[in-house]
């Protein structure tokens, strides 16, 4: 459940408006270095909300932060999560706009799509194991309506996470059917290898992050629903786009997933 206040409503409309403009905005935690992690995801719930009575459709979540090394730098010890609507989604192998994007980067990981509901609290990763319908390999393009990616958690948080579009990959896999833990991934940009990980770089099974996210959730009475795509949170650092970057990253039996800018 949102809960609105005035301050709630015009950190909203600053972050609303930078991404219209193309200009970002001030941190969220210079104009209030008090602001908590409670209030952003209510500001994040105040645009999400705004954009569906606008006629966009919430698909599904996205995880972040699932790194020790950005938790670190963050200075906090558990991830963050963001919305997916359907006007993110980009085809395997498609072209975004540079001019719809503010200072984009691409991140390589795995996607769920869920055949049950999970509503937490006390989900663990054996029940996302058993609520997921499949697998696909991902791309996220992750951005931030804050000028020049200086944030901290709560300017993440309340900017949906730094979402920006996101690619799956064709080829769909059963949980049982690969090693979450083991699963390599190579990604690429512009055919020059950038980075490399493996599925335990996401809080040590990319499934653990989606348990985190369904128990996260419960606490605004926010179930993940049978059907969402939920994004498990990055394999590796995060590679700058700029135009004419093409990307591209390879999982072990999974395939391919591609973009271009």
């Amino acid at each position: 459940m949102s809960i609105v206040t005035n301050k709630i409503k015009e950190y909203a409309a600053l972050l609303s408006d930078a991404e219209k403009t193309g200009v970002g905005t001030k941190p969220l935690t210079i104009l209030d270095p008090n602001l908590s992690v409670t209030e952003a995801y209510h500001i994040q719930l105040e645009n999400i909300q705004m954009k569906v009575e606008q006629g966009q459709k919430i698909i599904g979540k996205k995880i972040g932060l699932t790194s020790l090394a950005m938790q670190k730098l963050l200075g906090v010890d558990e991830p963050d999560y963001g919305h997916l609507l359907d006007s993110m989604e980009v085809t395997n192998g498609g072209t975004i706009s540079i001019e719809k994007v503010l200072q984009p980067k691409v991140e390589a990981e795995l996607a769920f799509v869920l055949k049950k509901d999970l509503i937490g609290p006390n989900i663990t990763t054996l029940d996302v194991l058993q609520a997921t319908d499949y697998i696909v390999p991902a791309l996220e393009i992750v951005d931030s309506r804050v000028k020049d990616w200086k944030i901290k958690l709560p300017d993440t948080i309340a900017d949906n996470a730094s979402s920006g579009f996101y690619v799956l990959g064709d080829r769909k896999a059963k949980v049982d059917e690969i090693n979450l833990e083991l699963l390599g991934m190579v990604l690429s940009r512009n055919n020059e290898i950038v980075n490399t990980g493996v599925g335990a770089a996401a809080l040590g099974n990319p499934a653990t992050c989606v348990a985190w996210l369904a128990n996260k959730l419960s606490e605004f009475g926010i179930p993940l629903k049978a059907g969402e795509i939920i994004l498990s949170g990055a394999l590796s650092a995060a590679a700058d786009a700029k135009a004419g970057d093409s990307f591209s990253a390879r999982f072990a039996h999974l395939g391919e997933v591609k973009v271009h800018f």
